[in-house]
């Protein structure tokens, strides 16, 4: 019972404010799991669904603040899927640890971009053939470089729309939606191998659930577009930290 009570607060702590950053916490909860003693491939099926829950709570919210680009979101999600399979592809005949420190360095650069960079947003101006293809464009680049180093593609989303002159709520929320399916996608391809404990589930659940509806309050009700930039970019950094501390170890 203690360790699934420890892992729902856990939960409910990082996906808070990861909701606010508009990507999933599984990358954060694998890890913590496993040192509570989850095994490993329960501990991955878990995470990504808690990431399908979680983000469906908060893009129920953001929808209904009108903060989702659908003429983004649906040609990023399905792009993303289409060359997700093919980055993997790729992906098999590299070296991962090149690749791994690769993506570090994108994160380092996405997360300066994100704290210095101050770019003009235009989400009034831009059509809708335009955001049509940012999310054809994103979403092959999202696709094919999350499935060859086998991580989600929502830390690359956030910061290119940003960069794209998207409002950061927006960038934020509109990747939340795509986070759902893609985290469903890699639930899906798990749990028949590894299966879930119930009562981890159970409790876990509830905290991304909570921490879902708590993180979407905060980040369209409480936080500006400066401070939600800001806290993107913290997060890209301590998922830098997270990779470059399990490659040198």
């Amino acid at each position: 019972m203690l360790v699934p009570l420890v892992a729902g607060l856990v939960t409910l702590l990082f996906t808070t404010l990861l909701t606010i950053a508009g990507v999933g916490a599984a990358f954060i909860l694998i890890p913590v799991f496993i040192a509570l003693g989850v095994d490993v491939h329960v501990a991955m099926s878990t995470a990504l669904l808690l990431n399908a829950i979680a983000m469906a709570f908060a893009s129920y919210r953001f929808v209904r603040a009108k903060l989702v680009l659908w003429d983004i979101a649906v040609p990023t999600l399905l792009v993303a899927a289409a060359t997700s399979p093919l980055g993997a592809m790729v992906g098999v005949g590299l070296d991962r640890e090149t690749l791994l420190w690769g993506f570090v360095g994108f994160l380092l650069f996405a997360a300066a971009m994100m704290l210095f960079y101050r770019p003009k947003e235009r989400p009034g101006t831009h059509s809708r053939g335009q955001r049509l293809g940012y999310g054809l464009a994103v979403g092959a680049f999202a696709g094919f470089l999350g499935g060859m180093l086998g991580v989600g593609g929502g830390n690359f989303v956030v910061p290119v729309l940003v960069w794209l002159g998207i409002s950061a709520k927006q960038a934020s929320a509109t990747t939340s939606f795509i986070v759902i399916f893609a985290s469903l996608s890699g639930f899906l391809g798990r749990v028949s191998m590894s299966g879930v404990s119930p009562e981890l589930l159970a409790f876990t659940g509830v905290g991304a659930a909570a921490g879902a509806v708590l993180g979407a309050w905060l980040m369209t009700e409480k936080l500006n577009r400066n401070q939600v930039k800001l806290l993107i970019g913290v997060v890209l950094l301590g998922v830098a930290a997270k990779m470059t501390v399990s490659l040198v170890a």
